[in-house]
């Protein structure tokens, strides 16, 4: 039972960082260091909760909602791309480091935390993207507030409370599915048209 819920922390926070990378990476090293839900003293991860990394990872996040509040797109393009993958990197670390907690067997989390890492990033650059373009100048700026917000609580209630990740991964499959679905019937429209 304890591996199932640890799995479950692990694939929630990567869902988490898959929507905004930083934050969550410093709210579970936040939580890591005051042994609160998890730890990584020990592990092949205790680097992710050691002030020197959480430093780096608070300058990245200011750096970037700096950007973000100037205008500039984290979901499309080659930025979109990087910014991505370290999004991606990070999912799949923390829930490696979950699993490795308690558990001596964690490469698989590094697996599983990619693909829910991704499963979240394809959601949020889905949504962003649409959403963007509908939006005026100034409610385009509160996107990346609430971004960084969902992300935040949901990396939080996953560690906190591990059978949450179930709810915060249904919602991003949802809203990937449903980004697709919108795609498909745009395009429907315009095969009719020919």
């Amino acid at each position: 039972m304890r591996l199932l819920l640890d799995i479950l922390q692990g694939a929630g926070v990567a869902g988490a960082a898959g929507l905004r990378p930083f934050l969550p990476t410093l709210a579970v090293g936040g939580l890591a260091t005051a042994d609160a839900g998890v730890d990584f003293d020990g592990t092949d991860f205790a680097f992710l909760e050691s002030p020197v990394f959480l430093l780096i990872v608070a300058v990245a996040a200011a750096v970037t909602f700096a950007l973000e509040m100037r205008g500039r797109d984290f979901e499309t393009g080659t930025l979109g791309a990087f910014y991505g993958g370290i999004a991606m990197g990070l999912g799949a670390l923390l829930c490696a480091a979950s699993i490795d907690d308690r558990h001596g067997v964690w490469w698989y989390g590094l697996i599983l935390g990619l693909a829910c890492a991704a499963l979240a990033q394809a959601a949020a650059r889905n949504l962003f993207g649409r959403v963007r373009t509908r939006l005026d100048e100034e409610a385009r700026r509160a996107l990346p507030v609430y971004a960084e917000a969902a992300a935040l609580l949901a990396a939080a209630a996953s560690i906190l409370f591990p059978p949450l990740a179930l709810v915060v991964l249904g919602f991003l499959a949802w809203l990937q599915m449903g980004g697709r679905r919108r795609t498909d019937e745009k395009y429907a429209g315009l095969r009719i048209l020919r």
